[in-house]
């Protein structure tokens, strides 16, 4: 169970739904929320002069209130991009994230902030382009590898709470190779919950999990481009909630061969996006050695 979630915001009204969905998240999990404000622009005229972020922040607080959510309240001065990274390495909590509000030339300049945001923040992220509330419908999307088991195990406790519906996905991008796993994964692409392949490993133990959370999941099976083909699932779905495992828990070396899914999803897609960085449980022996 997190900490508690931080719902980082430099008062732009295009960050609003995270606000939303934060205090609703939080209700859910109960758990305690940290409002945090940046303030990128002080007002020039005078000095006693209300800075937008005060009435977001008047806002926030009834909505806090109104989801009966235990919070306090944050500000900083300066680039959100280099101080919501800042803040959110404190252990334990989930930083929820709306859009900035930033001008199509500095998305043509600089790219996007929620790329750097993913890339920047160690945590699990919440990403909240539109709040889709109360969630009914989770989408857990599977890579194979074992990336996605974090934010899989923080969507579960997720869906436990909301009581919602869990579906897996899996995507089979076009292949090239010719070797019996990879023959198998062609031909069967449909049925890999029944194989000894990666994805198949992954499919079985996601249902396990969902299984002693007292939930059902079902598996969707797509083959196609694998950015294409979750952005289909999600819209064709109508599905509440994306669940990813983020890029970055890779080695750096994978990283210059794997495209960041999770970012390209993000740019695109209005529904809100749950990723997290694989963190491996220490064994007993590891766990010894800090003794």
């Amino acid at each position: 169970m997190p900490a508690g979630l931080l719902i980082a915001t430099n008062g732009a009204e295009e960050s609003w739904p995270a606000v939303e969905y934060g205090a609703w998240l939080a209700s859910q999990l109960r758990v305690d929320v940290i409002l945090f404000g940046v303030v990128e622009h002080l007002p020039a005229a005078a000095i006693d002069e209300q800075h937008p972020l005060e009435a977001f922040f008047g806002r926030a607080v009834a909505q806090f209130q109104e989801n009966r959510v235990s919070y306090r309240l944050e500000v900083q001065n300066g680039p959100a991009e280099s101080l919501i990274p800042r803040r959110a390495k404190d252990a334990g909590l989930i930083t929820v994230l709306g859009r900035l509000g930033r001008s199509r030339l500095r998305h043509m300049l600089a790219g996007r902030s929620i790329a750097h945001l993913l890339a920047a923040i160690e945590g699990p992220i919440v990403y909240v382009p539109q709040a889709r509330i109360p969630v009914k419908r989770l989408l857990i999307s599977l890579g194979g590898l074992g990336y996605e088991l974090t934010a899989e195990h923080l969507a579960i406790q997720v869906a436990k709470r909301a009581r919602a519906e869990i579906a897996l996905l899996h995507v089979i991008p076009p292949m090239d190779l010719d070797y019996p796993t990879a023959r198998l994964v062609r031909t069967g692409w449909r049925h890999l919950d029944d194989t000894n392949t990666p994805i198949g490993r992954s499919i079985r133990k996601a249902m396990a999990i969902a299984q002693e959370a007292g939930l059902s999941a079902r598996v969707i099976a797509r083959q196609g481009l694998v950015v294409e083909e979750i952005l289909a699932e999600v819209r064709e779905g109508g599905h509440d909630l994306l669940c990813l495992g983020s890029a970055h828990s890779a080695s750096a070396m994978r990283q210059l061969y794997t495209p960041d899914v999770t970012s390209q999803i993000a740019e695109a897609i209005d529904c809100p996006i749950l990723t997290a960085r694989f963190r491996p449980e220490p064994s007993p022996s590891d766990a010894g050695s800090e003794l």
